[in-house]
C-alpha cells in the first residue's frame, strides 16, 4: 500500500509536467476556453453567491484557521503534519507560479485577484488541507456512516473550491487540474512519510 502511494505520487507528479508544458506550449486554449464556457454558462444568482463564498474557504487566514482548529482538536502530531502540509503547498504554488508567471484569464471577475494563474493556489491547498483532513476521518472515524458523510462532505468541498476558481473568473481550467495534481502528488508523498516513519511507531 505504500509502495502505491509513492507510484501514484510519481503518477500524478508526471501528469502535472504534462500539462506544465501544454500550458507553457499554449495547447491548452481549446480545453480551457471548453470548461470556461461550459461553467459561466451556469451564473446565476444563487451560485455567484455559493462559489464566491466558498471559493473562501481556500483563502489564507481562512486556511490557518482551519489548521489551529485542527491541530487543536488533534492534539497530536498530526497537527504538525497538516500544518507542515498546508505551508509547504503555499511555498510550492508561490515558487511554480513565479517560475511559469502566467496570467489571469480576462474577462468578467466575481472576485478581485492578483498575482499569477498558474496553478490554482486555491486548488492546491483544497487538497493538502481538506484532503489530508479526508485522509484522517476516514482513518480515524470508527462509525460507518459519520465517517463516509464527512469524507463526502470534505470531497465536496475540494471539488467546489476548483470549480469556483474557473467561476468567480480567476483560473483556467488547466491551473486547477494542475493544482490538483501537484497537490496530490505530495500529499501522496507526504503520506508516505507519515505511515513510514510516523505511524508504525504509534
Amino acid at each position: 500500500m505504500k509502495n502505491k502511494k509513492i507510484l501514484l505520487s510519481i503518477l500524478f507528479a508526471i501528469l502535472f509536467l504534462v500539462m506544465m508544458i501544454l500550458v507553457i506550449m499554449g495547447k491548452t486554449e481549446w480545453f480551457d476556453k471548453t470548461i470556461y464556457d461550459m461553467v459561466i454558462s451556469l451564473r446565476c444568482d444563487f451560485l455567484d453567491t455559493y462559489f464566491t463564498t466558498i471559493t473562501k474557504l481556500g483563502n489564507t487566514e481562512v486556511v490557518v484557521i482551519v489548521i489551529l482548529v485542527a491541530m487543536l482538536l488533534f492534539h497530536n502530531r498530526y497537527g504538525l503534519f497538516l500544518a507542515v502540509s498546508g505551508l509547504d503547498c503555499t511555498i510550492i504554488n508561490y515558487f511554480v507560479k513565479i517560475c511559469i508567471r502566467r496570467d489571469r484569464p480576462d474577462g468578467l471577475r466575481l472576485i478581485t485577484q492578483g498575482g499569477y494563474s498558474f496553478p490554482s493556489g486555491h486548488a492546491m491547498i483544497s487538497i493538502c488541507v481538506y484532503g489530508y483532513l479526508m485522509y484522517y476521518v476516514f482513518h480515524h472515524i470508527k462509525n460507518k456512516v459519520l465517517k463516509y458523510s464527512v469524507s463526502f462532505l470534505l470531497f465536496v468541498v475540494i471539488l467546489s473550491i476548483g470549480v469556483s476558481r474557473i467561476y468567480v473568473g480567476v483560473h483556467f481550467a488547466s491551473d486547477v487540474l494542475a493544482g490538483y495534481l501537484l497537490a496530490l502528488s505530495y500529499l501522496l508523498l507526504l503520506f508516505y512519510v507519515m505511515e513510514r516513519f510516523y505511524i508504525k511507531r504509534g
